[in-house]
């Protein structure tokens, strides 16, 4: 990877500011939240909207938690989605059929806070196009599936080989950056929370900062 530096996806996105600078800092997915209960969230039209200058080679995710395939359906008709990601309890065979059914790529969050997470990744090696390792959320009634701002134990994944590739997530920040990637031996990572400067309001300086930081790994 020298040279290369760490491909990126800013989650989370709802502005045109904060998605012009996630394009301009060189992010490889831009992600949008269709998850109701999240500050996140965002809708069809806004995102078919934000999507209309997105160039081609920047992949445009878009975020479920256990969604049902008609509000899947309902924003793949007005946004322009390339990858689904399912960041709920969706079982393997769930990922499956809806990589079928609606013809695209499937990112599935792990939730890790203990060695024996990062083995339930197995379970998604032959479903799943990608995987991403999350911080499980805290025990708390507000606690979001993602997005909490939480950081796990990267030697929790760091010299494990899965069949997929992966993403690091969970409470990242420009600061942590370095040395995130150099414990968990991550090639590709993904940020929300450390990019705002309010749970849902994405700070376009700090989107710059986080992929300056980026590119020089």
């Amino acid at each position: 990877m020298q040279g290369m530096g760490v491909a990126t996806k800013i989650c989370g996105l709802s502005t045109e500011e904060a998605v012009s600078a996630a394009i301009a800092g060189g992010a490889a997915y831009l992600g949008f939240n269709f998850y109701p209960a999240s500050p996140r969230a965002v809708a069809p039209e806004q995102v078919g909207r934000l999507c209309a200058r997105v160039p081609a080679g920047v992949a445009r995710v878009g975020l479920f938690v256990d969604a049902d395939d008609r509000l899947i359906e309902t924003v793949l008709a007005t946004a322009p989605i390339d990858i689904l990601q399912f960041h709920g309890t969706e079982p393997p065979q769930r990922v499956a059929e809806a990589r079928v059914r609606f013809g695209r790529p499937v990112i599935k969050a792990i939730p890790i806070a203990a060695p024996k997470d990062a083995l339930g990744a197995v379970r998604y090696e032959d479903t799943a196009d990608l995987l991403l390792f999350d911080a499980k959320p805290p025990r708390r009634a507000d606690a979001l599936p993602g997005g909490n701002g939480l950081a796990f134990d990267w030697r929790l994944v760091a010299g494990r080989s899965w069949r997929r590739p992966w993403m690091l997530s969970g409470g990242l920040t420009a600061e942590l950056l370095p040395e995130a990637v150099r414990i968990s031996g991550a090639s590709a990572v993904d940020v929300s929370s450390g990019v705002e400067s309010r749970p849902g309001l994405k700070d376009p300086d700090k989107i710059r900062a986080f992929l300056t930081a980026a590119r020089a790994l």
